[in-house]
């Protein structure tokens, strides 16, 4: 119970930080409250024993929710290279396929937490905090490749 609380502030967070300007104060630190609710949601779970199918449920949609809210806010502001974006969204389709073959094999909507979503979600929680030292191209790129052998491999899983 405690665990989905936590993981449901961070939905309320990440809905917060749309009206946030982007890499602002405030920002930063609802960002850091929202990336500390999922460090510890999953940890609170188990060490309280509650550990449920819709609390991993309520983790991803959590997870989603806030990687989209912080695209929102912060791919705007940068300058991107179209390279980027096209690999950015083979990377989605990728995801977006693995869903709905999950689906059609197995009719219902099958997430997968491995330990390469786990350290693609870390490098993607990072990032926006590297952007005042590391160049956007060098950071993305590790961030890309890891999603994209994370997404990969979750086809498999």
């Amino acid at each position: 119970m405690m665990a989905n609380i936590i993981t449901g502030i961070r939905i309320v967070i990440s809905v917060v930080l749309l009206f946030c300007p982007a890499l602002s104060p405030i920002f930063y630190a609802l960002y850091l409250i929202a990336g500390l609710s999922d460090m510890i949601d999953g940890t609170v779970a188990r060490k309280t024993g509650t550990v449920s199918e819709f609390g991993s449920k309520l983790d991803t949609i959590a997870d989603i929710v806030f990687v989209m809210v912080c695209l929102i806010k912060v791919l705007p502001i940068l300058d991107i290279p179209v390279w980027l974006y096209i690999w950015i969204a083979i990377i989605a389709f990728i995801k977006m396929a693995n869903i709905a073959v999950g689906y059609i094999l197995h009719k219902e909507f099958i997430s997968v937490h491995s330990m390469l979503n786990k350290i693609t979600g870390e490098l993607l929680f990072v990032f926006p905090l590297t952007l005042e030292f590391i160049d956007l191209k060098y950071s993305a790129t590790v961030v890309c490749v890891v999603a994209t052998v994370a997404a990969i491999q979750e086809g498999y899983m």
